[in-house]
């Protein structure tokens, strides 16, 4: 295997910096592979940070029979806890009750399987609500007298993509963001890859695996090297609305809506509350999209349902809209296409493999990566074990009492920076937040606050270190900023970067 990532050849090039790209090149990068990842754009800035930001078995996925993939998730939703306590943190949500809708007893069945089905060891199960006992039923219309209480967890997929790449560069691989794939051609064991820089300048790159990872161009990928077309995306749109803070609490909610679908209320951001998702069929291009005014509609609806005080489009503080790269099945019903992936594995006697993926989901990212390993790595004749179950993620080596026991720590040893940027920058980097920090004793040895409570030593760690090139890499990506800052705040985020 090559050790160098100087020369231009490669064991494996991976194409596409969303989770599974990131999550595959992290967990090859750590086998002792040469890696090169490459993405067009920025980490994670299409699908991978358009999600509902939930690691999550997908109680829903019981109704439609899909138990592999529900035990699979919720196995793996204890595995992303213990390796990144920083990004992902318990929730539990509330499921009210709904005349008309799904019963009492087939919501209890669906519940008492999801707490049993997939190793629960880390979270709590299931509790009865009733209104007047019960305060989690208080935000919600006085008719919503019984519910259900159930554990899942949240995440930050932005975050998790880039801590994915950072943990693939640590272990050896390189990541080139801003870099494009153009055409790849089978020269007998080898590809030929040909990169575009993001000045224009091309180069060649030579690999002994091709690994599409490219999630809504996934077919384009196929296209530009020549390789069979044996599966099919399907890309169904999911749009997302952020609005002032609607209820108090730390709970979310599942909200069951008269089309079969359900829309979670999330507590996001401290101030904010996010409402999603929609299912859309999509035939359009993945790179221009926006939440319509008809998914608008239907979130407040779905809330308004709900809610003692109706929402509306005006209220909105954000929307959002991804598009999810979904393995075709056949499903006539967008919410109905299963969220599980497949694997085309193309690999011609005495010529290089092709490894593409199809649909897959947030919560399912690590043991995807260790799946396309395994189909790929005996075409190359590699023989090395997984090893990402038991390992964390940069930031998430809490000493004895996990996150909040280093974060009580944090505020304590860095008394003299506001208590907000110390559990923002805690919640951000976990552990790494001490290299942001350094050896400032207050806010003025992070250099200039180009935004409130956002310094210049954050802006180039997040350059340097986490490929961030512009304003929105950051403030809608790698934070959450934008929601808080006014466009003259964001304006000089903008300006530090050159914009």
């Amino acid at each position: 295997m090559t050790n160098s990532l100087e020369s231009s050849s490669v064991d494996l090039v991976v194409v596409g910096g969303g989770i599974n790209g990131a999550g595959i090149a992290r967990d090859a990068a750590g086998r002792g592979l040469s890696v090169l990842l490459v993405e067009r754009g920025d980490l994670g800035n299409a699908t991978s940070s358009a999600s509902s930001k939930l690691i999550h078995g997908g109680l829903r996925y019981l109704e439609q029979y899909q138990f592999r993939l529900v035990r699979e998730s919720l196995a793996e939703r204890e595995v992303l806890l213990a390796a990144a306590g920083h990004l992902i943190w318990p929730l539990r949500f509330v499921l009210p009750l709904h005349r008309g809708l799904r019963p009492a007893w087939v919501l209890r069945t669906g519940l008492w399987l999801y707490d049993h089905i997939g190793g629960r060891d880390r979270l709590p199960p299931t509790r009865t609500l009733r209104r007047g006992r019960d305060p989690e039923l208080d935000p919600l219309r006085a008719e919503f007298r019984r519910g259900f209480e159930y554990s899942d967890c949240w995440a930050d997929d932005a975050r998790l993509v880039v801590t994915n790449a950072v943990d693939a560069r640590a272990r050896g691989a390189s990541v080139e963001v801003g870099t494009t794939f153009e055409a790849a051609r089978r020269e007998g064991r080898e590809w030929q890859v040909r990169l575009a820089s993001p000045g224009g300048g091309g180069r060649m790159v030579r690999a002994r695996a091709l690994v599409n990872a490219a999630g809504p161009w996934v077919e384009q990928i196929l296209r530009g090297s020549g390789a069979p077309r044996r599966n099919a995306v399907r890309l169904v749109k999911g749009s997302h609305i952020v609005v002032p803070r609607v209820y108090s609490g730390e709970q979310a909610y599942t909200l069951q809506n008269r089309d079969g679908r359900v829309v979670f209320m999330i507590p996001y951001e401290k101030a904010f509350t996010l409402i999603g998702t929609t299912d859309v069929p999509f035939d359009g291009d993945p790179t221009e999209l926006r939440a319509d005014a008809e998914e608008i509609e239907y979130l407040c609806r779905s809330a308004s349902d709900y809610l003692p005080t109706p929402i509306s489009p005006g209220d909105l503080r954000w929307s959002y809209a991804g598009v999810r790269p979904l393995h075709d099945d056949g499903a006539q019903n967008a919410s109905t296409i299963t969220r599980d992936y497949v694997f085309d594995l193309d690999a011609p006697p005495a010529a290089a493999p092709m490894l593409s993926v199809f649909g897959g989901k947030l919560t399912t990212y690590r043991k995807l990566a260790e799946h396309a390993l395994a189909q790929l790595l005996p075409v190359l004749g590699v023989r090395t074990g997984p090893w990402t179950r038991a390992a964390t993620l940069p930031g998430g080596d809490f000493p004895p009492g996990g996150y909040e026991a280093f974060a009580h720590s944090m505020r304590l040893r860095h008394g003299g920076f506001p208590p907000t940027l110390i559990d923002r920058l805690c919640r951000a980097y976990g552990t790494i937040a001490e290299r942001i920090l350094g050896g400032a004793v207050d806010p003025r040895g992070l250099g200039e606050e180009i935004a409130p409570e956002l310094f210049e030593a954050e802006l180039q760690h997040l350059r340097e270190r986490e490929w961030a090139r512009s304003a929105d890499d950051v403030l809608w990506r790698r934070s959450k900023l934008g929601l808080r800052y006014d466009r003259a705040q964001a304006d000089r985020v903008r300006a530090w970067f050159g914009g």
